[in-house]
């Protein structure tokens, strides 16, 4: 089966930020892909100059009225991206964050020996920055507002290889849970977005993933493996008023597989 076709305007008029777009295959880009098809506003960073030519053209394909560099291992880029977004717009109506990094010898280790350099890098970029992003994002969200990070199904079961990016999607999803408290009164919901494995860029960092996407397609009620698109569109399903009172949750997209033992 093909991810659902979209094309009712139910967020006409929305804006918001995407954050994690490094090519076509990213989940990122499903969510783009998504909001824009949904009628919603979109602005768009890249990483770097390296990352720039394969973000721009599916920038433009989403209409992005905001076009930003941004690595947020770089002091004052987050904050220039919300400036640019304060002046242009004056208000922001959901964020997505996609990103997660750790270092290659931190990631291929033991949790057990991580470093403390990586350790602290790898939360960072990984669950720090969604915080910093809340924080930033929460004056724009004047009448509410919606922001979703990305987790894994390692945040809570042991996955082979996943190591301590599992330890640092488990502090996203608790992040998760106190932001959505703090910032709900303030009509703010917050969400982690869990998906099935599925092959992007920083997947790829995992040693033996093609035989976890075998594991997953095998294991799941659906049996079959999700794509950028299924994510996409809950992740946008959950921006609209109709979920105005879903908050804290972590939604997994996954096909079903992280009820099967």
């Amino acid at each position: 089966m093909s991810a659902p076709v979209i094309n009712a305007q139910l967020l006409r008029g929305r804006k918001g930020l995407i954050v994690g777009i490094a090519n076509d295959r990213s989940i990122a880009w499903g969510c783009a892909r998504a909001f824009h098809a949904f009628g919603a506003e979109l602005a768009v960073t890249y990483l770097n100059d390296k990352a720039r030519p394969f973000v721009e053209p599916l920038a433009g394909e989403v209409e992005a009225s905001i076009f930003m560099p941004l690595d947020v291992s770089v002091p004052g880029q987050l904050e220039a991206v919300f400036d640019r977004i304060a002046s242009t717009w004056g208000e922001l109506d959901f964020v997505v964050h996609s990103i997660a990094f750790s270092p290659k010898d931190t990631l291929g280790g033991r949790v057990v020996d991580v470093p403390r350099e990586g350790f602290l890098t790898t939360m960072d970029i990984s669950c720090w920055s969604f915080i910093r992003m809340a924080h930033l994002a929460e004056p724009l969200m004047k009448n509410g507002g919606t922001l979703f990070t990305m987790t894994y199904y390692g945040s809570q079961m042991v996955v082979e290889n996943y190591n301590v990016m599992g330890v640092a999607k488990a502090a996203l999803e608790c992040a998760v849970r106190y932001l959505a408290a703090e910032l709900g009164p303030k009509g703010i919901r917050v969400h982690a977005i869990s998906p099935g494995a599925l092959a992007t860029r920083a997947a790829s960092g995992i040693p033996e993933f093609d035989e976890l996407l075998e594991k997953t397609k095998s294991k799941s009620p659906a049996r079959e493996l999700i794509d950028i698109d299924d994510v996409g569109v809950a992740t946008a399903f959950l921006a609209h008023d109709a979920a105005r009172l879903i908050t804290g949750q972590v939604l997994y997209v996954d096909g079903g597989y992280h009820i099967v033992d």
